[in-house]
């Protein structure tokens, strides 16, 4: 039986860097496991949108194959609108399936620390978890557990901060753990790649801001789990993957 193909899907960026780390994950994720089929897709700004990746994967199918022939794998740190909205209506009605997002997940937090460590980071110093933000209530708690997470291994204070839709915004995070006594604060990129999100970290106020988390290894990891975790849920007693 042929595995559902992998549809890995990101955000989108017209940053080259950011581009290319995508890339890299999903070379990542090729690496990790040969022969399984990846093909990447995007929910905006680039192409191909996930809808038109899936359509052609199914397209291209056995004729008269059964089972589920796409699991899209969102390449995305939480949920939120493009998860359910744009990858949602991709999948619907189709013989394909989506994955969970990559987070939360204990392996981001390690990354998350690990880019802390590269940064400079000191004991001591306040640390601002900044990520994208969404208004689904549901994206924000589960930044909220990995800022809890990083809360737990940190010797100093952490808070969360947000780019947009949520609250409090980055800049009003950095403020705040300056206003509490912080000597130094660091904003802690909770985002996959270079893009606009992370270019606008820089005019927070923060002494040091992180690197994204990606590329590294582990996410390659996260995201073959999610897929093999859909896989399994999609498999009910009988049924066959093509």
């Amino acid at each position: 039986m042929t595995a559902p193909v992998l549809v890995a899907c990101a955000h989108g960026t017209r940053s080259a860097e950011g581009r290319a780390t995508v890339r890299a994950l999903a070379a990542d994720v090729r690496a990790l496991r040969p022969g399984l089929r990846v093909v990447e897709a995007f929910v905006d700004v680039q192409e191909p949108a996930v809808g038109d990746a899936v359509r052609d994967v199914l397209a291209a199918r056995v004729p008269g194959a059964t089972g589920t022939g796409a699991v899209v794998t969102p390449l995305l740190l939480s949920t939120g609108y493009h998860v359910r909205h744009d990858i949602g209506a991709a999948v619907a009605g189709l013989p394909a399936t989506a994955a969970e997002p990559l987070g939360p997940d204990e392996r981001l937090v390690a990354v998350l620390l690990q880019r802390l460590a590269e940064a400079g980071a000191r004991p001591g110093d306040a640390v601002v978890v900044a990520a994208a933000g969404s208004s689904d209530p549901e994206a924000a708690r589960a930044v909220r557990v990995v800022t809890d997470a990083v809360r737990e291994a940190w010797q100093g204070p952490v808070t969360v901060g947000f780019g947009a839709s949520a609250t409090p915004g980055v800049t009003d995070a950095v403020a705040a753990a300056r206003a509490a006594g912080a000597q130094r604060v660091v904003v802690a990129a909770y985002l996959l790649a270079p893009g606009h999100f992370h270019s606008a970290l820089a005019a927070a106020g923060a002494d040091v801001v992180t690197a994204p988390l990606g590329p590294h290894p582990l996410l390659a990891q996260v995201a073959l789990d999610r897929y093999d975790e859909q896989v399994a849920r999609s498999a009910g007693p009988g049924a066959a993957t093509a």
